[in-house]
């Protein structure tokens, strides 16, 4: 029986932010259960549900010193099984009673340099010993570290490895060197250019970058691209020296929960062989409830995201009059920078009939512009992996993204003399690229509707299960446990 740890802030259904979360909560269920032993930990936050929270066992609680300024604290484990899955839970209301799991960067650097020692420290009182400890994202960066060296000392944890995965590389858990040395207990030796400092400060997650045995990300192009100064945010001469101890494996999304045959937020169900008699009774209904004109014919674009730069939103301010015509309608669900929910706000009001501006965050709704929008679209200034495409994918609805990371991994542009391809893109991040790009998407859905037919179905017919991500991290856990 192979053995793996995942340590991770955040793990669907219990706690969501972002996609780190779909992640921890859908690739431990993908292993055959007769081979590999997957478990999961992660703080236990007030803000999971209490249907969770009050099924959560006591297993056994003990007191932790981290460093000078966190002094015996009490670590509490908790237990809890879903789908055949131990979730461990580690408790201390100091640090996890709260609505949101981050909040004050200081502070959440301070609660994960306790929880990723008290991961290890755990895990002799539980009985679990792990082969492999996947650490997801900054706030697991120090595990790599204490784990090849306070660790070593005890037996428990001699041959055990680790993995580190960067989610989103501009969240690295940065804070100034003093304060981080008494928070993690570590000496100022490992406070150096080829450790943990970072431009100097010190850095959690360059940390376990450093230390962890091997590193993956979600997609192989934001593999390379992060070994660059672009997009590399300071850490690319570090990633580029561990080139060949790195990979990118796309993540994937959960084919029950997005399936356009069963799924009861939609109007009417659908899949690839009746999409062309079915899916426009949503759009009529979606027109209808979001107050925009009622008309099958109109061309809707789909836009669910964060509202910040990374998500090319200067893109569209910069052309969405030109977007915007009498066959055309915009529909934007999401929350996030002010200056863009205002803008997307007003625009809604300016052009009621074509645009309408969702400043929220409703799963229902979501599933609704999935399956009614013709179109999506991404115009990343960059992306690790996304799954708006992958979803879109699912549901019929053709991208349109940027060049970068997952989405140009996953998404091969529409060749019209060919008829390949499943979507649309742009290379370069600028405005008037994304407008020529989105106008050819028109002309193919208005004038070449067969082809436009035979692209949706293409995009239907494509496997963004977690089925292949599996196959590749169980390849990547066999070949660091030592299984050729």
């Amino acid at each position: 029986m192979k053995r793996v740890l995942f340590a991770a802030s955040e793990c669907v259904p219990f706690v969501k932010t972002g996609g780190l979360a779909d992640v921890c909560g859908a690739l431990p269920k993908e292993f055959d259960k007769e081979e590999w032993d997957v478990r999961v930990v992660l703080p236990n936050y007030s803000c999971i549900s209490e249907a969770y929270r009050n099924n959560f066992k006591y297993v056994t609680h003990f007191y932790l010193g981290v460093g000078p300024l966190i002094q015996d604290k009490y670590v509490g484990v908790l237990q809890y099984e879903l789908d055949g899955i131990i979730y461990y839970f580690i408790d201390n209301q100091e640090y996890f009673d709260s609505f949101l799991p981050y909040g004050n960067v200081r502070y959440d650097i301070e609660k994960f340099c306790f929880f990723d020692k008290a991961v290890l420290s755990m895990l002799p009182l539980v009985d679990f010993h792990p082969d492999i400890i996947h650490c997801h994202d900054w706030q697991t960066g120090l595990i790599p570290v204490y784990l090849k060296n306070e660790f070593q000392g005890d037996m428990f944890f001699w041959g055990m490895k680790s993995i580190m995965t960067i989610h989103n590389l501009k969240f690295q858990g940065v804070w100034d060197i003093k304060t981080l040395q008494g928070l993690s207990g570590l000496d100022m030796s490992f406070f150096t250019p080829d450790k943990l400092e970072f431009q100097e400060d010190a850095n959690m997650l360059k940390g376990g970058l450093v230390y962890a045995d091997y590193l993956t990300t979600v997609s192989e192009t934001y593999a390379d691209e992060i070994q660059s100064s672009y997009y590399g945010e300071g850490l690319d001469g570090l990633l580029g020296a561990r080139h060949f101890d790195m990979q990118g494996i796309v993540n994937g999304i959960d084919y029950d929960v997005y399936n356009p045959k069963t799924d009861t937020s939609l109007f009417v169900n659908y899949d690839k062989h009746d999409f062309r008699t079915k899916k426009w009774k949503n759009k009529v209904k979606l027109q209808e409830d979001l107050g925009l004109t009622v008309d099958k014919k109109k061309y809707m674009i789909g836009l669910i995201s964060r509202l910040t730069d990374q998500k090319g939103l200067d893109l569209v301010r910069y052309v969405i009059e030109r977007v915007i015509d009498d066959y055309t309608q915009l529909v934007v669900i999401g929350t996030g920078d002010a200056d863009y929910e205002n803008m997307f706000r007003h625009f809604a009001w300016k052009y009621g009939d074509k645009i309408s501006a969702n400043i929220c965050y409703s799963d229902e709704l979501a599933h609704k512009l999935y399956a009614s929008a013709d179109a999506f679209l991404m115009p990343s200034r960059f992306e690790p992996c996304g799954l708006t495409q992958l979803i879109s994918y699912r549901y019929g609805t053709v991208p349109i993204v940027r060049e970068t990371g997952g989405l140009k991994d996953t998404v091969k542009p529409f060749n019209e003399y060919e008829n390949t391809g499943e979507g649309f893109s742009f290379t370069n991040y600028n405005g008037e690229e994304m407008l020529n790009t989105i106008n050819y998407s028109k002309y193919v859905f208005f004038e070449k509707k067969r082809q436009w037919n035979q692209m949706v179905e293409r995009g239907m017919e494509m496997d963004f299960s977690w089925k292949k991500s599996t196959e590749k991290y169980m390849g990547l856990y066999s070949y660091l446990i030592g299984e050729k």
